[in-house]
């Protein structure tokens, strides 16, 4: 019988002995890929569900789709300190995670830090990456685009309602997020808040903004150009927010340039980042994979 909320917890140890958590939509199927699914910075599994749902139950190549709560994000344990809170533990934490279910490779999509996520893999173990969706991140950060995430966690109002949240979500966002329906911004606000003593708090660690501040804009941000020269053999699917203020045009056009098989999409109305169950981007995902499936 299939759970409620459609998907199973999973747990798993990390290296370090946090007790770190993802989600499984669906069954494993040998004509079919695992998607494995990697949030953003603030993010957790809970980003991918209407995603997961729409891969798990599709009904010409259903798969089983994994999404994971990086540590000190979701249902995953707070590391003790925050520099853990780092993309290489991070990285290892998933590999640590699909061994103990037993997944050797698959498609992976990562959102914004989960696509930094996906370069770093493809340094410290490129055979298990099958294939590759990009949301919203390559190997170049702009700058300014991080500038803006950093102020508005930093200054970020506290709701008390889900209401509040969603309005809050709407009035900070809504001019590079025009395409997004009201269903969309409730959708948004439930995954990334958590009901603690009646209150509504942000579902992470508040010592991961310490990441975030430690980064020094006036500084050239790191470039990940090798590593994306590792993701050259398998097919990648970039996807870009038409107002997206973290992946440049100029560089979503200099990853086509550079890799064989890439295909990318513009989502209009939206920014960083596209929300990937809206409009068109499921089907679309879902026939990406199912190429990828045929090798």
């Amino acid at each position: 019988m299939a759970p409620a909320n459609n998907f199973e917890d999973f747990y798993y140890s990390s290296t370090d002995g946090l007790r770190l958590h993802a989600r499984i939509y669906g069954e494993r199927h040998a004509a079919s890929l695992p998607a494995i699914c990697l949030p953003g910075l603030t993010r957790n599994a809970a980003d991918f569900h209407e995603l997961a749902l729409f891969l798990s139950r599709h009904p010409r190549s259903p798969r089983q789709v994994v999404a994971f709560d990086y540590r000190g994000r979701g249902r995953s344990d707070h590391d003790r300190n925050w520099k853990n809170y780092d993309v290489l533990v991070e990285s290892g934490d998933i590999l640590a995670g699909l061994a103990a279910m037993g997944i050797e490779h698959g498609a992976f999509i990562g959102t914004s830090r989960g696509g930094v996520i996906v370069h770093v893999l493809a340094a410290m173990r490129p055979t298990a990456l099958k294939a590759v969706v990009l949301n919203d991140i390559g190997p170049v950060v702009d700058g300014a685009g991080l500038a803006q995430i950093r102020a508005y966690l930093e200054r970020a109002p506290k709701p008390k309602t889900l209401a509040e949240a969603v309005e809050i979500s709407r009035v900070a966002q809504k001019d590079n997020f025009s395409a997004l329906a009201d269903a969309d911004w409730e959708r948004m606000a439930r995954a990334y808040y958590r009901e603690e003593n009646g209150a509504l708090v942000p579902d992470f660690d508040p010592a991961l903004l310490n990441t975030v501040t430690a980064i020094d804009l006036n500084k050239p941000l790191p470039q990940l150009w090798p590593q994306f020269e590792g993701l050259r053999g398998i097919p990648v699917l970039a996807i870009r927010g038409e107002n997206s203020k973290l992946l440049s045009a100029e560089t979503l056009e200099e990853m086509a340039r550079r890799h064989p098989r890439i295909e990318t999409v513009i989502v209009e109305g939206q920014g960083h980042a596209p929300l990937l169950e809206t409009g068109a981007l499921p089907a679309r995902i879902a026939r990406f994979l199912e190429t990828a499936d045929r090798g």
